[in-house]
């Protein structure tokens, strides 16, 4: 009998107290797992039983929420962007987001009171204390952090998406001329350094991306456009290249109705030139663009060639090396722009490269933890006019272009000569390529490498060049 006691008193059965103390443990964090789970249900089974009901109501009418969001992803995308994007309901989500980071750490702090703290023990108590400490940071963060994308969407997507006017596709495809805008102190307003329509197949996102050169001459405008009154044979006085019609117009702007001459003018002109009807302009800002890419992290490109940095009205401050790079937005800027020690249609093949760079890496999960520098940049980046409610359409037509092909092909010589371009020659090449693209033809697209005579590089590396024509902007690349 002294054995047994001993035995006991030595601790080979628990005490009691100590067993006690594990269930009130157990009990403490099986009501907080059941907050984080299904907040309400703690309230249910040991404390107010009405707010319980209705938190649980709650977050079973979040869960429907999130599988409407589920059904639409797997189902139907660009629903699921019309609503994420046109949605009138989204300033009222955002404040429905707050009060629930609000309300579920009450709940959990609540479910935290009904574990009874004080009748733990120390050790289980400050367990339970960092453990309740912690779910409260990431809920209640997690929903606070997609309130605030809602704003920042929201203000972003109010802010640059401004137009009302809805163009739809021609032919199956949208034609968007894309504007690389520069200016400075030193030059006369704003001039479009680089031109380029993305023609994109309206039903599976397939690219064609046309590329003019800013010294096209000669330039033709619509019958009956004030243009074609001022130069009814063409744009072809002294500097007057395709890239200064913006600025004419807008030294002009009396004589035109429009509220932006320049770009009206400018997208009358590449109309003419190649024979497609514009749904939309997208004008980017250079230095915009840079905030762009350092706001995404970065983004890599074979660099086909050894590229000054500088040297445009400024000495060389430093080189871009050839291979495989991960550029910042400064780099990314100049790798695009510059053009010393080579000529402007080597500068049109490598935009087109970091184009094609930019399509394919911008993921949705790097645009979501991105989002706020994204917006902030692309303010200041971007100007378009594309409206809001055809927005979900070009997401949409985006996600599916990553997973295509894109072809390009350039007005540029020896088959188009920019002094004195052949206009109906130039429409037969885009129709060309656009037919390959859509696989209605096999005649070789755009200006082949055999009819451009491009010189081998000796160290093995590409020329820029290719990239401006091109059944496969990827391999030129």
């Amino acid at each position: 009998m002294s054995d047994v006691r001993s035995s006991v008193m030595g601790g080979s059965y628990a005490r009691p107290a100590d067993t006690s103390a594990r269930i009130q443990f157990r009990r403490a964090l099986t009501l907080t797992a059941m907050t984080l789970v299904m907040p309400g249900s703690a309230q249910l089974v040991m404390g107010n039983k009405r707010i319980g009901r209705i938190a649980v109501r709650v977050w079973l009418g979040f869960l429907a929420v999130g599988a409407v969001i589920l059904f639409l992803a797997m189902n139907s995308r660009k629903q699921l962007f019309s609503l994420a994007i046109e949605s009138p309901l989204l300033p009222v989500g955002r404040w429905i987001l707050i009060a629930g980071a609000i309300a579920w750490v009450a709940l959990i702090v609540d479910a935290w009171r009904l574990g009874r703290p004080l009748e733990l023990r120390r050790k289980h108590r400050l367990w339970m204390t960092g453990i309740n400490g912690v779910l409260c940071f990431v809920t209640a963060g997690a929903l606070f952090f997609a309130a605030h994308l809602v704003a920042v969407q929201t203000s972003f997507v109010n802010s640059v998406f401004v137009a009302d006017t809805v163009s739809k596709p021609k032919d199956g495809r949208y034609n968007v001329l894309l504007l690389g805008g520069d200016s400075g102190p030193e030059r006369s307003g704003l001039r479009p350094d680089s031109l380029t329509v993305a023609s994109i197949d309206k039903n599976t996102g397939r690219t064609v991306l046309i590329g003019l050169p800013r010294n096209l001459q000669n330039v033709p405008f619509p019958k009956g456009s004030v243009m074609a009154k001022a130069f009814p044979h063409g744009f072809n006085g002294e500097g007057q290249y395709l890239n200064a019609i913006n600025t004419w117009a807008n030294d002009h702007a009396s004589l035109f109705k429009e509220k932006n001459p320049g770009l009206k003018a400018t997208m009358g002109a590449v109309e003419e030139i190649t024979g497609l009807k514009l749904n939309y302009y997208a004008m980017v800002n250079m230095h915009g663009f840079s905030k762009l890419v350092n706001a995404v992290g970065g983004v890599r490109v074979n660099v086909q060639q050894r590229t000054a940095i500088g040297g445009i009205g400024s000495p060389i401050r430093g080189w871009i090396e050839a291979g495989e790079q991960k550029l910042t937005g400064d780099q990314a800027l100049w790798y695009s722009r510059s053009r010393v020690q080579n000529d402007d249609f080597s500068r049109m093949g490598r935009q087109k490269c970091v184009m094609n760079a930019m399509l394919h890496q911008l993921s949705p999960q790097k645009v979501l933890f991105n989002v706020e520098k994204i917006a902030s940049s692309s303010k200041a980046l971007l100007t378009t006019n594309i409206p809001k409610s055809d927005l979900d359409v070009f997401v949409d037509l985006a996600l599916k272009a990553k997973t295509q092909k894109v072809s390009t092909v350039s007005l540029v010589p020896p088959v188009i000569y920019t002094g004195n371009p052949d206009f109906a020659k130039v429409r037969r090449l885009i129709d060309r390529a656009i037919d390959k693209a859509e696989g209605r033809s096999t005649v070789p697209s755009g200006i082949t490498k055999a009819k451009l005579s491009i010189p081998k590089v000796s160290d093995g590396t590409k020329d820029p060049r290719e990239a401006n024509q091109s059944s496969d902007l990827g391999a030129a690349c």
